[in-house]
């Protein structure tokens, strides 16, 4: 999976469901990590500087929980989070005696409209606050190419895991038999095993090609009636109920949107790389998560 050379790792949201699988990942591999938390992205960037020195990949995972009720108030935290947070992290690379040679940064695939298909190279970016939370996170990071760093940005499909991520929040309900669809539906569901987005960044540090913006998305997305159908064969439960929309938005508000919409994404710029995913399909990954 990796080479032979020995990296240090600045990363931001390391206690994270994502972060805490790299983490453990990289360091299994013999790299050390650098963790940067909540007080140290509160130093100045002089001083944050100093705790990444001698860092030479910073993989960027900050960013508050998508779902949520939106009030003003939380937006602001929606916001700061991923692109203050990543804006602090470029002015400290910035400052590095010795730079960093990449910058791994995130996005989320609600850059997207929920209509249609969408690849790095033909889509229609979302309207409203989620399409521009993700385009100002991207073009924060997109700070660290004036550096003259390697820059990568992975749009995150949602990602699928046994321990953690929206699957655990889903689990119970299905167990009982009370799982069911949201809304229509009809709505799509792009995702990613985290089996594959470990691979992926592997694949992003070892490979001087990579650059630029990767849907991290698996090659064969579903909707969210896909994905309920698939978790209720995996755990032999039915999954006859609906959750309502209105309901959601009792409870989450603008927040909802999250929930009762959905973008359907191509990973393209991944599979042009040659990249080879170990779960293409929702039955496989759904399946191996619930084992």
């Amino acid at each position: 999976m990796a080479d032979k050379k020995k990296h240090t790792i600045i990363m931001s949201g390391a206690t994270g469901f994502v972060g805490s699988h790299l983490r453990q990942r990289f360091e299994k591999e013999g790299w050390e990590v650098i963790a940067v938390d909540r007080k140290a992205l509160s130093m100045e960037a002089d001083e944050l500087a100093g705790k990444m020195a001698g860092g030479d990949v910073v993989v960027n995972l900050a960013g508050a929980p998508i779902i949520s009720r939106w009030s003003k108030e939380y937006k602001k935290v929606l916001y700061d989070s991923r692109i203050k947070v990543t804006e602090k992290l470029v002015q400290a690379c910035g400052k590095m005696d010795a730079k960093p040679g990449l910058f791994i940064s995130t996005s989320a695939v609600g850059y997207y409209a929920d209509q249609g298909t969408h690849s790095e190279g033909n889509y229609v970016k979302a309207d409203g606050f989620l399409g521009d939370l993700a385009s100002d996170w991207e073009q924060a990071a997109l700070g660290a190419e004036d550096l003259g760093l390697r820059t990568v940005i992975f749009r995150f499909g949602i990602v699928m895991g046994k321990d953690g991520g929206a699957l655990k929040k889903m689990l119970l309900p299905f167990k009982l038999g009370l799982g069911g669809t949201i809304g229509s539906g009809d709505q799509g569901f792009s995702w990613i095993h985290i089996e594959d987005l470990i691979r992926a960044y592997f694949r992003a540090i070892n490979d001087p090609a990579f650059s630029g913006v990767y849907n991290l998305t698996s090659p064969e997305p579903t909707t969210n009636r896909g994905l309920t159908k698939a978790l209720g064969r995996a755990l032999c439960r039915p999954t006859l109920l609906r959750v309502p929309g209105f309901v959601l938005r009792l409870q989450f508000g603008e927040g909802a949107g999250t929930l009762t919409g959905g973008q359907k994404v191509l990973p393209e710029r991944l599979l042009q790389s040659g990249f080879d995913f170990v779960f293409s399909d929702i039955e496989s990954a759904v399946k191996d998560c619930v084992s």
